[in-house]
């Protein structure tokens, strides 16, 4: 076996709904603009050419219930209500048509984002990592198996704060589908099992702030809950 200079973080796992073993996390892909109405708000036009994506650490993975400190360098963190796709067997240049069959399970999940920060970066046409890619921001709740999830269709996607709706949609609002992201991904990347698919968020992303919790829903699915706490 290997010896290591300091110990090594294990794999994030996430539950799966009704049983015991859970599903280790090994990458994180992320989705940008696949809500028109969110891409508008953002002020900036669909690519209907091709889905676009950026990637985030698993280690950036929260369990739902969480309370988490306000990240650092920020001063606009804002919440993204997700539907994410869990990847449970290899693909790789499958087709739209053969895309499901990769599919593992579903969840609710959010992209919390320190906006302020990807937008600067936006602007100056430099990567978002320190907009995205934050510690404790890739949340998460229990994963429903695909089978019991049934058919993607209109479901109803929603996030509150405080008890406020803020975001409110429907899953047939997805300009990209599940089954043609996986396909799209599926060509520059060999999927597998651990790899995870945050597919946009709605209109009405917003800013939090120390003390305000998040609850968010998607029909079929558990919901995912987020209190954010003090800064370190």
């Amino acid at each position: 076996m290997t010896q290591t200079l300091f110990p090594s973080p294990a794999w994030p796992t996430v539950p799966v709904k009704g049983e015991t073993a859970e599903y280790p996390v090994h990458r994180v892909f992320c989705v940008g603009r696949n809500y028109a109405a969110h891409a508008a708000e953002m002020g900036v036009e669909v690519d209907r050419e091709a889905p676009f994506y950026f990637t985030k650490s698993a280690l950036t993975i929260l369990p739902t219930g969480q309370t988490y400190p306000y990240p650092p360098g920020t001063g606009n963190f804002h919440y993204e209500m997700e539907f994410v796709v869990a990847i449970g067997k290899p693909a790789f240049r499958v087709s739209v048509d053969e895309a499901l069959e990769a599919v593992f399970g579903y969840a609710t999940g959010l992209d919390m984002t320190r906006r302020d920060l990807q937008l600067a970066a936006r602007a100056k046409q430099r990567p978002w990592d320190l907009g995205k890619d934050v510690e404790g921001s890739s949340v998460i709740a229990p994963i429903t198996r695909a089978a019991d999830f049934g058919t993607i269709g209109d479901q109803k996607v929603q996030l509150s704060v405080d008890g406020e709706l803020r975001q409110d949609a429907r899953l047939s609002d997805l300009i990209w589908s599940v089954a043609e992201l996986v396909a799209d991904l599926s060509k520059f990347y060999h999927l597998e099992p651990g790899d995870l698919i945050y597919t946009g968020t709605p209109a009405g992303v917003g800013a939090v702030t120390p003390g305000q919790s998040i609850h968010g829903t998607i029909d079929g699915l558990d919901p995912v809950n987020l209190t954010v706490g003090a800064p370190e």
